[in-house]
């Protein structure tokens, strides 16, 4: 495993954060239907990894039908850079989610190259891959 740390950010600049994440483990898209209409593609980080440099007070968490996410977005710009997900879910752990879009100097045949997860968030099955994925 080998972790980069990467700035990023949403489209405006309110919200700057840095994260130490391994991009070729793995990123991950889920089908429920938040995560479908923004189609958030991202990749995990533990909470010791990720850093919010600025712009905490330009967050706005909306919380869904699932009440330990929190889908954190710019209220400026709009956009989804990263979110958390607190306990109890199916790692046991609080984690972040970071939009890899959100990511700077990120190598896209890395990234395009690493394998990605898919969960069924819709039928509330976080274990099992959706049987269609290929609007995600």
């Amino acid at each position: 495993m080998v972790k980069r740390t990467y700035g990023g950010g949403c489209h405006c600049g309110a919200v700057r954060f840095e994260a130490d994440v391994d991009i070729a483990a793995g990123t991950a898209k889920c089908n429920c239907t938040i995560c479908t209409k923004m189609r958030l593609w991202s990749v995990r980080a533990a909470p010791a990894a990720f850093r919010l440099l600025s712009g905490a007070d330009m967050l706005t968490d909306y919380r869904g039908a699932n009440p330990v996410a929190h889908h954190l977005f710019c209220s400026r710009c709009g956009v989804h850079p990263f979110e958390w997900v607190d306990v109890p879910n199916m790692t046991g752990a609080k984690y972040y989610n970071i939009s890899v879009t959100c990511l700077e100097g990120i190598d896209i045949d890395e990234l395009v190259a690493a394998p990605v997860t898919y969960f069924d968030g819709l039928n509330d099955e976080w274990g099992e891959r959706p049987d269609e994925v290929r609007h995600l």
